[in-house]
C-alpha cells in the first residue's frame, strides 16, 4: 500500500495518431473534455501531442507546440489550471518551456530526462518531472527487448536519472517503470509483481498500462475491450505503492479507486 493520496491523471491526446481514438481530441474539443474530465474527478490531465505508441515517428518541435499551442492558450485565459494540475507529456524544452509559462505543473519525459535542458526548465518553474524507462525508442522499442533482469536495470537506470536531476535542483520527482515501454509481457509483469521494490527510492509511484497491448497478450481484446484489462493492472498496482494512476478512463478508475479504498479502510478481524 502507499501512504500517498492516490491521483488519477487522465489522457488527452492533440494529434492524430494516438492509439487509443477516444483519447485523441483538437482544439476546439479539448476545452470541453477538459471540463468532462475534471467532472470525472481527475486529478491531473496530462495533454500530448506526439504518440509515443510503438513504431511511432516523432515531429519536430515546433509542429508539437503548434498542435497544442491554443489548447494550452485556452487552458491559461480560461484559468483551468486553478481547477486540475495539467501534466505536458513531452522531452522537447521548446515545448515545455511554453506551457510552463501557462500554469502547467508536471513535466511527464517518457525519455526520463535525458536532456539537461528539460531537467533544468523544469527546476526553473518549481514544476514537477516524471522520470519514466524506456528501452531504446518509440521507434524501435517492441523490437526484440532484452534485460538480464529488467527490474534492477530499471531501478539502476531510475537511480541515475535521479541523481542526475537532483544535481540540477529538480526536487519534486515522480517515478514510472515504463509499463510497454521496450518490454516483452513477461519484463511487464515482473515490473508489477515487484512495484514495491522501487518504493525504497521515496518518489511517487505512477503507473500507465490503460489499454495497452500486453492485456491482449493475456486474454485476445481490442483496444476498445481492455477496460477491465487495464483497472485490473491498476488496482494492483495500487496495492503495490503506485500513487499516480495514468488512463482513459477517468469515471471509471475512480469509481474502482473509491471501492477498492473502502475495502481497504476496514479492520481485518
Amino acid at each position: 500500500m502507499n501512504k500517498n493520496k492516490t491521483k488519477i491523471m487522465g489522457v488527452l491526446n492533440a494529434n492524430e495518431d494516438s492509439f487509443f481514438k477516444n483519447s485523441r481530441f483538437n482544439e476546439s474539443q479539448a476545452i470541453t473534455r477538459i471540463e468532462a474530465l475534471i467532472t470525472d474527478k481527475a486529478d491531473i490531465i496530462d495533454i500530448g501531442a506526439v504518440s509515443s505508441r510503438p513504431g511511432s515517428i516523432p515531429v519536430k518541435p515546433e509542429v508539437e507546440l503548434q498542435r497544442i499551442k491554443n489548447i494550452v492558450d485556452s487552458i491559461y485565459k480560461q484559468k483551468l489550471y486553478e481547477k486540475v494540475v495539467f501534466s505536458i507529456d513531452s522531452y522537447e524544452p521548446l515545448v515545455i518551456d511554453y506551457v510552463l509559462n501557462k500554469g502547467f505543473k508536471i513535466v511527464n519525459d517518457i525519455t526520463g530526462l535525458q536532456n539537461e535542458e528539460v531537467i533544468k526548465l523544469t527546476a526553473k518553474y518549481h514544476a514537477s518531472a516524471v522520470i519514466m524507462h524506456m528501452q531504446n525508442d518509440p521507434k524501435t522499442m517492441q523490437e526484440k527487448p532484452t534485460y538480464k533482469n529488467v527490474v534492477l536495470e530499471v531501478e539502476e537506470f531510475l537511480k541515475q536519472q535521479v541523481q542526475k536531476a537532483e544535481s540540477f535542483g529538480l526536487k519534486d520527482i515522480i517515478l514510472d517503470v515504463g509499463i510497454g515501454f521496450g518490454k516483452t509481457l513477461e519484463h511487464n509483469l515482473l515490473l508489477l509483481k515487484n512495484l514495491e521494490h522501487f518504493k525504497y527510492m521515496g518518489y511517487e509511484l505512477l503507473i500507465g498500462a490503460s489499454r495497452k497491448s500486453m492485456i491482449d497478450k493475456i486474454v485476445t481484446s481490442s483496444i476498445e475491450q481492455r477496460l477491465p484489462g487495464t483497472l485490473a493492472i491498476h488496482l494492483e498496482s495500487i496495492n503495490k505503492g503506485a500513487s499516480i494512476i495514468r488512463c482513459h478512463d477517468v469515471k471509471e478508475h475512480y469509481q474502482a479507486i473509491k471501492v477498492q479504498e473502502a475495502i481497504n479502510t476496514q479492520k481485518i478481524l
